[in-house]
Parts: C-alpha cells; sequence; structure tokens
C-alpha cells in the first residue's frame, strides 16, 4: 500500500501541470470560439495543426522518451550517460528535420494546404522541434523524483499562453489565426531558457546509442500508431470531406467539442507521467503484479467517476465552447469513453515494456491505428464528424482487448474483473438514469444528477476507499 500511496502523491503533484494546467487552458477554447466562429473555419485550422503537431513530436521522440526510463533503470548503466545519449539522439533529429522542413518550406505548406500562410506551419515546426528536445529533460525531472519542477514549468507555460492568448484575442480583439501559433513560439522558447540547467553539467555521449534506439524503435512504431488513433481523423478530415470549404467548419465544431472530452485525458496523462518511472523502478524489486492490478483497479474507478461527471454537468461545461459549436456536443461521450479505453490500454502496456518484448505494442497500436484510418477515410464522407467519434471509440477498444488477452499469456496479472466490472455496471446504470429520466428544469436535472453521482462516489468508500484511509478526512473519521 505505500508503493500506491507514493503513486497517489505523484500522481496528484504532476496533476498540478497536467490536469490544472490543462483545465486553464480549456480558457483558450471559448476566446478562441468566440473570436473565430464556427463559420469562419479558424478553429478548425488550429485543431488541424495542432493534430499534425502531435504526430510530428512522436516521430521526433523516436520512443527514447521511454527507452530512457527503461535504461537509466538497469543494473549496470550510468544514468547520466543514459540521459546524455537520449537527449543528444533526440536533439540532433528534431535539429535537421527543422532545418529541412524550414528549407522546403513553402512546398510543403502548398502540399498540406496552408501554400497562403506558409509561416503557420514554419512556427510551428520549430516549436515542434523544441518540444521534442525539451521532452527529453522533462523526463529526467521524472526520473530525478523533481515534480514539483516539472509542474511549475508546465505551469509556467500555460499561463504565459493564456495572458498572451487574453491579451490579443480579447483586449486587442485579434481574430488572426497565426497569432496563436505565435503565442506558442514564444511560450515554448521562454520553457527552453529555464531547462539550460537540464542541458548542461555532464559530457554528452552517444555510447548507447545503438542499444537505445534497438529497443525503442518498437516503441516509436507504438507511438506513432498510437497518436495516429488520436490525431488522424483531424489530419485527414479536409482531404475527405466533400465539401473543403465546409470542412474546417465542421472540424472546429468536433475539435471544439472534443476538447470538453479531454477531461478524461488529463486524468490519463496525470497518472501516465507518475506511473512509467513508478513501474519502472519496482521492475528491481520482487515481483509487484499485485500492486500493478490494484493500479489498473483504482485507475478505472476514478475514470469511471470522472466520465459521470462530466456526462452530468454537461450543461454547465457546454459553456466552455461558443454557442455556434453545441452542434457537436453529441460526440463527447464516445470520445471519453475512447479516452477511458485508451488509459486502460496504456497501463496494460506495461508488461511487454518491462519483458522487453514492445513488438506486441507495435503489434496492436498498428492495428488499431489501421481500424481507425479505414472508418475514417470509408465513413467521414457520409457521417461527418461522429465517424470520427465512433472510429477512436473502436480503434481504442479493439488495442485494449488485444493487449490484455495476449498479455495474460506473456505476463499474467490477476486483475480484479469481478470488481471492476461491477464498477462499470453501475456506472453505466447511473449514466443511463441521469441522461434517460426526464426532467425539464436544468437545475432540478442537474440536483438528480448530483444525487446519481454520489451513489457512485458512495459505492466506492464503502467497498474500495474507506473515508479513514483518506488524507485529511480521516482526521475526522472515528477509529
Amino acid at each position: 500500500m505505500g508503493g500506491l500511496k507514493s503513486l497517489a502523491k505523484d500522481t496528484a503533484i504532476y496533476g498540478v501541470s497536467s490536469i490544472v494546467g490543462r483545465f486553464l487552458n480549456y480558457l483558450l477554447v471559448p476566446i478562441y470560439t468566440i473570436s473565430m466562429p464556427a463559420s469562419t473555419g479558424g478553429y478548425g485550422i488550429i485543431t488541424n495543426m495542432y493534430a499534425i503537431t502531435a504526430l510530428l513530436l512522436v516521430l521526433l521522440t523516436c520512443g527514447m522518451e521511454t527507452g530512457f526510463f527503461r535504461f537509466a533503470n538497469k543494473g549496470g548503466e550510468d544514468p547520466v550517460k543514459v540521459y546524455s545519449t537520449t537527449l543528444l539522439t533526440v536533439g540532433a533529429i528534431s535539429l535537421s528535420f527543422l532545418a529541412v522542413c524550414l528549407l522546403f518550406l513553402e512546398p510543403i505548406a502548398g502540399v498540406m494546404g496552408y501554400e497562403e500562410h506558409p509561416w503557420y506551419l514554419g512556427m510551428m515546426l520549430i516549436v515542434i522541434a523544441m518540444d521534442a528536445i525539451q521532452a527529453i529533460p522533462f523526463a529526467y525531472l521524472r526520473y530525478k523524483n523533481r515534480p514539483i519542477k516539472f509542474a511549475a514549468l508546465k505551469m509556467l507555460f500555460i499561463f504565459a499562453s493564456i495572458i498572451l492568448n487574453i491579451v490579443y484575442f480579447v483586449f486587442m480583439k485579434g481574430t488572426n489565426v497565426g497569432a496563436a501559433f505565435l503565442i506558442n513560439l514564444i511560450c515554448t522558447s521562454l520553457v527552453m531558457l529555464c531547462l539550460i540547467s537540464e542541458l548542461r553539467g555532464f559530457r554528452y555521449t552517444l555510447d548507447l546509442m545503438k542499444r537505445m534506439f534497438r529497443y525503442s524503435f518498437p516503441i516509436l512504431i507504438l507511438g506513432i500508431a498510437g497518436i495516429l488513433n488520436q490525431v488522424v481523423d483531424k489530419i485527414i478530415f479536409p482531404f475527405v470531406y466533400p465539401d473543403p470549404v465546409e470542412a474546417d467548419v465542421q472540424l472546429g465544431i468536433y475539435g471544439a467539442t472534443s476538447k470538453i472530452a479531454m477531461i478524461m485525458a488529463m486524468f490519463t496523462q496525470a497518472f501516465r507521467f507518475a506511473y512509467e518511472p513508478f513501474v519502472f523502478g519496482k521492475s528491481k524489486e520482487k515481483d509487484n503484479r499485485q500492486m500493478y492490478a490494484q493500479a489498473m483497479k483504482f485507475f478505472i474507478i476514478f475514470t469511471l467517476l470522472a466520465f459521470l461527471t462530466v456526462m452530468f454537468y454537461l450543461d454547465i461545461l457546454r459553456y466552455v465552447i461558443g454557442r455556434d459549436y453545441w452542434e457537436g456536443l453529441k460526440v463527447v461521450p464516445i470520445v471519453m469513453a475512447a479516452e477511458m479505453f485508451m488509459g486502460v490500454y496504456f497501463n496494460l502496456s506495461f508488461w511487454y515494456k518491462l519483458t522487453d518484448e514492445t513488438k506486441w505494442g507495435a503489434y496492436f497500436s498498428l492495428t488499431a491505428c489501421t481500424i481507425v484510418i479505414l472508418m475514417n477515410v470509408f465513413l467521414i464522407p457520409v457521417y461527418g464528424y461522429m465517424a470520427c467519434a465512433w472510429a477512436g471509440f473502436t480503434g481504442y477498444a479493439v488495442a485494449m482487448l488485444l493487449s490484455y488477452f495476449v498479455g495474460q499469456k506473456k505476463y499474467p496479472i490477476a486483475y480484479d474483473l469481478k470488481s471492476i466490472g461491477g464498477y462499470v455496471l453501475l456506472a453505466l446504470m447511473i449514466y443511463v438514469a441521469g441522461e434517460w429520466i426526464p426532467v425539464d428544469n436544468m437545475l432540478l436535472r442537474l440536483l438528480l444528477r448530483t444525487l446519481l453521482l454520489f451513489v457512485f462516489i458512495g459505492y466506492i468508500i464503502k467497498h474500495d476507499l474507506p473515508l479513514k484511509q483518506i488524507p485529511v478526512i480521516n482526521r475526522f473519521v472515528k477509529k
């Protein structure tokens, strides 16, 4: 239980930068969607550009972030030498990629549909290169158990971005989409300056590059497939939607409403930042499969709680986006469920990382990616952005199931399926009740849903999280 408490503590600290930071970043959604109404397609451009950014970032880091954790925790390896090799490899790849892209910026921008604004792409390419390099010092901070600095730098980026966006889009009443990309460039550069101390003070070396790259390459394939599962719909949407002009409008609606569902992704990311070094660190000790099973159970419990919370208070959360984007709110439960599957899949993935059989992760993700791409290509022309939501749902579900069944043969873990199934069934019943019981008055509807939410919380407290085990609250509970 002590290990789980440590994991929970680190998750909470990383959550400051992930959950709280992304929540603050939600302020940009109403700013953008009000400054750029759906009919302009401006937010569609932002959605498309950031999807491309996410894919390129995975390509440039080459799976070396996970490789760093594996080798830094491996007996007989010098962690500083591992860090140096990782940083130099990713830095060289990123800077080379940036130089080539800037040299051929205009033709590349033309192919991607930004021939009139090539520096939209140019600014984001610089950001991508810096982000890829920064990923390694941030991983080093996690390895050294320095979540405070990690969180502080992430929050610095968020606050600087929010302030600059408010100044331009609210006070100056600007409407230029390019300003959003310029602000990102400024804030990323600021964080890079703050990471200078993590970029010096040691000898750069490539001694471990071949071994690390051999381990990391399958993770790169896994990462490409994984990120494609998340963003490929936003990348290919403009190419397959029947009306090119309307494509940006529809993509903007989908991108804005999907932001509400990203609360699930916030929790998953915060958990991942703490869980990855935690698992690799525990791998040096005795078999901790029971602890991994407990972590999975609690992850599912709290993602179900997050799902119910978002769906029950959607009447309030919808105001995060402009009114003319509300027609897309029907994708929220589908996207949230897909994010939950992705989180479970991430938790399951450690069996092949710990056994160095990362090829399996590539197989699972490539299978899911193929499903997502095919569903998007053939269904977007017919069903629009709803096809995007269901494609993600299906792809993650397949990856999750494949990883579980193969993992139980390769690295068996006794997950408490009976208890987990009970939570899933209860959450489903509560969700259906909250959505289908007819209550026209919004306040009464919110009250009913709040009571239903407390039913779920009460079940958690009774079966798995007694009040006396919760910090602060336990002081007021009689033992």
